[in-house]
């Protein structure tokens, strides 16, 4: 089993094909299918590339990805394979383009080998909406691997791909990887192409990766980032050289935000931890200091208000005319947009959609919809007050470990599990989960770093080195 790409290339260095690590990722999928993160494994597909990236290695023209094998989530685009957002609306629709991410990745030779399951259309923090069946946490199966990423999360944390890509829209890359200990990213909006993501909240969405090493994610961010002809939103900022790694030169300004670290809902064993690591920089000489952030508690009702008005125009293209399902049992047009959507879309997903007209009608426009992008503004500016003085912000990624499937009913307190990865999406800063934490039960908890807008190559390079200290620390 091949864990990172640097157990890859030292595969590769000692004489392994290409075709033969794919297989043994074919069979470890395959020894694991009960967890369920994997839709569809592409295995035609991804043994005639890794015959082609063989083929490129003794010609000596291959790529840097030669040999990763990588997963995508199944709301990524992928030309000739099927594409759904795991949900019944979009069951059997193959898609004709390919995501700009998917063509940067297949032009480093890097091998896709399956679409991976998520909460369907991305909404959701455990992965138990998709249409179908849960993602099973490889390190608890009796708990859910987060959301709504999950399968992506799963995937990496089981060894069943090098490497995996998901969307974060709230916190759907940094919870999963927190809840399956591995590292999980969101980059600075607009630094990567949205191109060929099926869209939930277009403001909101970015795409990242999920790796088990610091160095295998920003290698991957570097080739996917920069600016790209077929979406605007894209900065054309150049991009800097992630993958390249140094500790950083000075110490380091960090801030607490003191509403996080002192929020009742935090686990008692992610607060020590925490706490351990802040004691830890203090004693290597930076400087970590409490600040306080009073917009915590309106940052969960801020991005459902502004997500939901979003995913209601988004998900307005899924009528049972154009493509996807149809209603078998519709006599009329009216009944042919009616019944297709009663449908396909699952429960969570319609409740987001009502909220999301609702919040748009004429009626509570002005009251809900404005207001919330008033106070994303406030949001975004008290941020970027914050890291006008300081390098990063630190918090935990979650307020907890994984939990038991089925065990949150109540969609508020699902809602509450992403009470610290939604701030990063409400202001567009880059942010990271780092796995650094560990409850006496076993169960991973990360820990989340949070920097400056396109100031991506730092959070790396202080990932790097954060990683290397509290390894060090904890051996």
């Amino acid at each position: 089993m091949y864990k990172t790409f640097a157990e890859v290339k030292l595969a590769i260095s000692s004489g392994v094909s290409v075709f033969d690590i794919v297989n043994t990722y074919l069979n470890a999928i395959e020894s694991r299918k009960n967890i369920n993160a994997f839709l569809e494994v592409f295995t035609d597909s991804a043994l005639e590339q890794a015959k082609e990236v063989d083929q490129k290695i003794k010609n000596g023209t291959a790529g840097r990805l030669a040999g990763m094998v990588i997963g995508l989530k199944d709301n990524i685009c992928y030309k000739n394979h099927h594409v759904s957002a795991s949900s019944k609306i979009l069951e059997g629709f193959e898609s004709l383009y390919s995501a700009t991410v998917v063509e940067r990745l297949l032009a480093e030779d890097a091998i896709i080998i399956g679409r991976l399951n998520c909460d369907e259309f991305a909404m959701g923090s455990s992965n138990e909406n998709s249409a179908y069946g849960n993602v099973l946490n490889p390190i608890n199966e009796k708990c859910v691997p987060g959301g709504s990423s999950g399968g992506s999360a799963a995937a990496v944390a089981a060894g069943l791909c090098t490497l995996s890509l998901g969307s974060d829209t709230g916190g759907s890359i940094r919870q999963p990887a927190s809840f399956t200990g591995i590292f999980g990213y969101k980059p600075s909006y607009g630094r990567i192409s949205r191109y060929g993501l099926i869209a939930y909240a277009s403001s909101f969405d970015q795409i990242g990766p999920f790796g088990n090493a610091i160095e295998d994610i920003a290698l991957v961010t570097e080739i996917i980032a920069g600016k790209d002809e077929y979406d605007s939103t894209v900065s054309s900022r150049s991009v800097e050289e992630y993958s390249n790694l140094n500790a950083p030169s000075k110490k380091m300004k960090i801030a607490i935000l003191k509403e996080a670290i002192h929020h009742d809902g935090i686990n008692p064993e992610v607060k020590a931890r925490l706490n351990e690591i802040i004691v830890q920089l203090r004693e290597e000489g930076h400087q970590v200091d409490e600040v306080s952030f009073p917009y915590l508690e309106h940052m969960v009702p801020t991005y459902y208000v502004l997500t939901t008005a979003e995913a209601s125009s988004n998900l307005s293209r899924f009528d049972g005319v154009h493509y996807g399902h149809q209603s078998k049992k519709a006599v009329g047009v009216e009944q042919v947009y009616t019944l297709s959507r009663t449908e396909g879309f699952g429960e969570e997903v319609k409740r987001r959609i009502m909220a999301g007209t609702f919040v748009l009608s004429n009626d509570f426009y002005e009251a809900y919809y404005t207001k919330g992008l008033k106070v994303r503004r406030v949001i975004r500016e008290k941020t970027d007050t914050i890291l006008a003085e300081y390098d990063f912000l630190l918090t935990p990624t979650t307020p907890d470990a994984a939990f038991e499937i089925n065990s949150v009913k109540d969609p508020i307190t699902m809602y509450l599990q992403d009470i610290f990865t939604v701030h990063a999406n409400l202001s567009g800063n880059p942010a990271i989960s780092l796995p650094l934490g560990k409850k006496q039960d076993g169960m991973p908890f990360g820990i989340q770093l949070t920097g400056n807008h396109f100031k991506d190559k730092a959070l790396f390079d202080f990932s790097y080195y954060l990683t290397k200290l509290l390894t060090l620390h904890h051996a």
